[in-house]
């Protein structure tokens, strides 16, 4: 298959400007805030609101989406992507939005905390610390707590994963789904998918070193199944995952080889490729190009499916 020309189109009026990972932490954060400002206006939904709930060191900011109509409804829980180093509420409000709708879904998207300021496992304890919070109070949130997803996008991809492990180790609670877009799920990067995609293709082999290299803060990390759950002994008991990559994705044979661990492990899986696209397409390009949204409305029905056979 060739790039998608849309794709292709976008990848050309970027390549002049800097590599992010030229660029000292805080100016990479603020060009992806400068990117987001400038989207077409999201979607609406029923309502949305900002909160802060507890962590472990510190308060977590979270936003929640609720759908039109009268709930309870089903509760996603989203960790946004960005390596573990940039993004936030702001530069995922419109997926979640999408999502929201998609599924009928109150999403609860999650602030939190960024590398290197907070390395691993400060991101994973954050979001398993929300996701047990939403569970005890879901009722408080208009959420059903027998019907709750985690999802996440790359770097937010690992995290739903990895919540869902540690989850399932340490006690609950219970989750229906996982849904992972583009996800980061191995620190192997001699992976064909990096040879062949790992330059030219929006998220680079040198990016993902600057990525991982504010992230972990020593190489032993690097093997540890919470960095990178591929590497886990043991994933069976896990929900339901929907496992999605891209053809011009460093990340898609790692992606794909994690679809095919958890399928071995006696966890249902549907694990999808799509042709011509880059890293995290359906997050980078909702507003361009029809396959991103075709994609959003995917998740949501296939989320819904998940609700409903509980």
């Amino acid at each position: 298959m060739t790039l998608n020309p849309t794709i292709a189109a976008w990848l050309d009026l970027i390549k002049d400007l800097p590599p992010l990972e030229s660029l000292p932490v805080a100016e990479a954060r603020a060009s992806i805030a400068a990117a987001a400002a400038l989207a077409p206006p999201p979607p609406a939904v029923g309502h949305v609101a900002n909160r802060e709930l507890p962590g472990v060191d510190q308060p977590i900011r979270v936003r929640l989406y609720t759908p039109f109509g009268i709930g309870p409804f089903p509760l996603t829980i989203f960790f946004h992507g960005g390596g573990f180093v940039i993004g936030d509420l702001e530069s995922h409000d419109a997926a979640c939005r999408h999502l929201c709708l998609a599924a009928n879904s109150i999403v609860l998207a999650v602030d939190y905390r960024l590398a290197p300021e907070h390395p691993f496992p400060a991101a994973i304890d954050d979001c398993l610390a929300v996701t047990r919070w939403a569970a005890e109070h879901a009722g408080e949130i208009g959420a059903d707590a027998r019907r709750i997803a985690v999802a996440g996008d790359s770097a937010g991809g690992n995290l739903a994963t990895v919540v869902a492990i540690r989850i399932r180790d340490e006690g609950g609670p219970k989750l229906c789904a996982q849904l992972m877009n583009c996800p980061w799920v191995d620190t192997d990067m001699a992976r064909p998918s990096y040879r062949e995609n790992g330059a030219g293709y929006f998220l680079t082999l040198d990016l993902m070193r600057w990525f991982e290299g504010h992230y972990l803060t020593t190489p032993e990390q690097r093997q540890h199944s919470h960095v990178a759950p591929l590497r886990a002994k043991n994933l069976t008991g896990l929900p339901p995952a929907y496992v999605l990559t891209a053809e011009y994705d460093p990340l898609r044979d790692e992606g794909e080889a994690y679809a095919d661990a958890l399928a071995a492990a006696g966890v249902p899986v549907v694990k999808k490729r799509v042709s011509g696209m880059i890293h995290d397409f359906p997050m980078l390009s909702l507003n361009v190009i029809p396959e991103a949204a075709e994609e959003l409305a995917a998740f949501g029905a296939w989320l819904k499916a998940r609700f409903a056979s509980v």
